[in-house]
């Protein structure tokens, strides 16, 4: 019989990030293991994306503008609506708009915004959006993301 091994590594070295996970995968892990490994990539992930969009765009506009929305839990159709109003688009088109970026990155950057936009009206209506807000008990705490 032939054992079949792999892995999954992130190793982060970059600025304020340090990070080293990794999980050895052979016929004999549970998928489980696996699903709560990658979930937790995520949350390290998205935040680098997030603090990164910060870096480019003054993204605290686009967050007074979701914030005075005033979602709360059970608002997620309204939520909807809103991601795709014209208040909404107008900011995340704003901001995007940055002389420093060729159009093609300026529009990549607007879908990036808008995905942050999803995500933070979202959970403002008390939605779980993301795998990183999943309470993984191995990991020994309910992992929370900024909303």
């Amino acid at each position: 019989m032939r054992i079949l091994e792999g892995s999954i590594q992130l190793v982060a070295n970059y600025s304020d990030w340090k990070a080293i996970k990794k999980i050895t995968i052979t016929e004999k892990t549970d998928p489980l293991n696996i699903i709560e490994f990658l979930a937790s990539l995520t949350g390290s992930v998205d935040g680098k994306v997030e603090s990164n969009l910060k870096k480019i765009v003054d993204l605290e506009k686009l967050d007074k503008t979701i914030d005075e929305l005033g979602l709360t839990k059970g608002d997620a159709v309204k939520a909807l609506e809103e991601i795709n109003s014209r208040k909404i688009a107008k900011v995340i088109n704003e901001i995007s708009a940055n002389p420093n970026y060729q159009k093609n990155q300026q529009k990549e950057i607007g879908e990036f915004l808008k995905t942050y936009a999803t995500r933070k009206t979202l959970k403002a209506c008390g939605l779980m959006v993301d795998y990183s807000q999943i309470e993984i008990p191995g990991m020994g705490r309910l992992k929370k993301t900024k909303a």
